[in-house]
């Protein structure tokens, strides 16, 4: 009975001793890099929106990204211009026209009675701006669009982790056992 619970202990007991031995292989843990201690602002990318609703660029500058305002105020600015200078040229030409439909004296008519530009010359110059005079609306409208959705999207993004932990990098493969020329491939580097 007495070798009976010695074996019995014996075989309970040796494996917890086996397994307390130390391990001789060093094993290195890489820590974990803290990229940001901010805190997460749901209310971020709508202020960001809300800013450059209000004044174009002003998204940008909220979101620290200086180097964006300009283009935003070119987005709307050089649209906005053209529109002003073909709403304006348009108007002209309108004008003239309706002067000289009444058979009045317009800018494009010289004293002598001779005209600078016909009727239908006239007409042709209203189509063509006011097409582009509605073109250059529509990109201003698009511009605005964009600078407010990009200002959103920006303060969205400014919030994700973009670490070195995932990365994407060209790569050229050498097969050097085939005597074919090397090919271009892509490697994925996730870290978790």
């Amino acid at each position: 009975m007495f070798t009976k619970n010695f074996i019995l202990v014996i075989t309970i007991l040796l494996p917890i001793y086996c397994f307390s031995q130390k391990d001789t292989v060093n094993i290195v843990v890489k820590e974990k890099k803290v990229i940001s201690n901010t805190i997460y602002n749901p209310l971020s990318p709508s202020k960001a929106a809300f800013y450059s609703a209000v004044f174009p660029g002003g998204g940008q500058a909220y979101n620290k990204k200086y180097w964006k305002v300009p283009l935003a105020w070119a987005a709307v600015g050089i649209p906005t211009y053209f529109y002003l200078n073909n709403n304006s040229e348009y108007k002209r030409y309108r004008e003239a026209y309706k002067l000289r439909k009444r058979g009045l004296e317009d800018e494009f008519t010289l004293e002598d009675g001779t005209e600078l530009i016909s009727l239908t010359g006239l007409e042709r110059a209203q189509k063509t701006l006011r097409g582009n005079r509605d073109l250059s609306l529509l990109v201003v409208i698009l511009g605005y669009a964009l600078q407010i959705v990009e200002a959103s999207v920006n303060a969205h993004l400014l919030q994700f982790d973009a670490s070195d932990d995932i990365t994407i990098k060209p790569t050229i493969i050498n097969n050097t056992t085939t005597l074919e020329p090397p090919s271009v491939g892509l490697s994925f580097k996730y870290s978790f």
